[in-house]
């Protein structure tokens, strides 16, 4: 219960700063979503997926009439890669709510670290030859990271939150830059909740490996 009131009481805080911000209905729904689902996440509850394809609905407009085009492409991928984790989650998950945490293998991370540095150059590219993304470079690297950790996130690796915290960083400057200041904000709440997740995830894992119940590398 004290959770949910934890949860009711960053709510409250985002409304405020909508209200004081003179914020539009869309951007107050897409941040109080995406705040529900990252904090659902972060307890491994299976609701976080359906709330979260709300949120990318709502950020797919707004990214749009920001000019934040690799954001917006963005949403696309999320949506594919959120119904293929709410599917992992509830596969090979034995007697347990969720699938079991694994952890990723250095063979994987070297892949990702490739894919990140490629498909961003070849990203902020097009975005600049062939848009007026305002930031095209740095929104590409913001997006690439955060598909590299949705896909981990949606295969129940631990590693996601070490995206997700570097994502929030980074976005948190990107936005305030943008004077998306609601958005700015909720990922200064975001970067609390994926180093909560990222602690609580570990030590549940932790103790699934003493019982003998740890989960494959991937």
């Amino acid at each position: 219960m004290d959770r949910w009131y934890t949860m009711a009481g960053l709510l409250a805080c985002m409304l405020l700063v909508a209200y004081f911000t003179s914020s539009t209905p869309l951007e107050i729904a897409a941040t109080t979503s995406g705040l529900l689902s990252v904090w659902l996440t972060a307890r491994q509850n299976i609701w976080c997926f359906p709330v979260g394809l709300v949120n990318v609905a709502c950020f797919f407009v707004m990214f749009y009439d920001a000019k934040l085009y690799a954001d917006m492409t963005l949403q696309v991928v999320f949506f594919v890669l959120s119904i293929q984790g709410w599917i992992v989650w509830l596969t090979k998950r034995g007697q347990a709510k969720v699938r079991p945490t694994r952890r990723m293998t250095p063979q994987l991370g070297l892949l990702l670290a490739l894919l990140l540095v490629v498909v961003t150059a070849g990203w902020g590219y097009v975005l600049a030859r062939y848009t007026d993304a305002s930031i095209p470079y740095v929104d590409a690297f913001i997006a690439t990271l955060s598909i590299l950790a949705q896909l981990l996130l949606s295969n129940k690796v631990l590693e996601n939150w070490h995206f997700w915290i570097a994502v929030d960083v980074l976005s948190i400057g990107m936005y305030a830059y943008k004077e998306l200041y609601v958005l700015a904000a909720l990922y200064v709440i975001f970067l609390g909740i994926a180093t909560s997740g990222l602690i609580q995830w570990r030590s549940e894992y932790r103790a699934a490996q003493r019982s003998g119940r740890m989960g494959v590398g991937l």
